[in-house]
C-alpha cells in the first residue's frame, strides 16, 4: 500500500479494498462481493463492524451514535440523511443505536446522545455532542473533512 491509498471495509462480507486516494468511492465496488463502497445514505452498524472500522478503514468516515428514544436523534436523523446524500462519496455516513450496541457506546465514552464521532486515515478526528441540523450540520462536516 502506497501513503496515496486508502482501505475501505466492506461491510457486506468484512472484506478491506485498497483504493487510491483521489478516486471516488462512488463508483468502488469490493473487489470480494462487489458490493458499492459509498454510503450514499447513513448505513446502520453493529458493534462489531465499528470495531473492525477503527481497526481497518483508513477512509473518511462520520458515525452518529443515536438512540430511539431521543428527541433531538429523531430531529437531527433527516438533516444527517441528507448530508449523506450530498457529501457522499467524499464521507461515509453510518449510525450505531446506542441502546442495541452498549459495548460500543461504552467504548466510546458516550455520555450523551446524539454524538457525531469523524475519522480519517485511520484515527479519530473528532467527537461532537449534541443535535446540529441544516446548514450548520453540513458546514461543520464540510470543515472537519476539508471539503469544498
Amino acid at each position: 500500500m502506497t501513503g496515496q491509498d486508502r482501505n475501505i471495509l466492506c461491510l457486506a462480507c468484512g472484506a478491506v479494498n485498497r483504493v487510491p486516494a483521489g478516486k471516488s468511492l462512488a463508483p468502488a465496488k469490493c473487489g470480494r462481493c462487489a458490493q458499492k463502497l459509498a454510503t450514499p445514505e447513513p448505513v446502520d452498524i453493529t458493534s462489531s463492524q465499528l470495531t473492525a472500522l477503527k481497526s481497518k478503514d483508513s477512509g473518511a468516515f462520520l458515525l452518529d451514535v443515536w438512540a430511539p428514544w431521543c428527541g433531538p436523534c429523531r430531529m437531527m436523523a433527516p438533516h444527517y440523511q441528507s448530508a449523506a446524500s450530498r457529501l457522499n462519496p467524499d464521507v461515509r455516513f453510518f449510525k450505531l443505536d446506542s441502546d442495541q450496541n452498549q459495548d460500543a457506546a461504552a467504548s466510546l465514552q458516550i455520555r450523551g446522545v446524539p454524538t457525531l464521532i469523524g475519522w480519517n486515515a485511520g484515527r479519530q478526528i473528532a467527537n461532537q455532542p449534541g443535535a446540529q441540523t441544516g446548514p450548520a450540520l453540513e458546514a461543520w462536516i464540510r470543515n472537519l473533512f476539508n471539503l469544498a
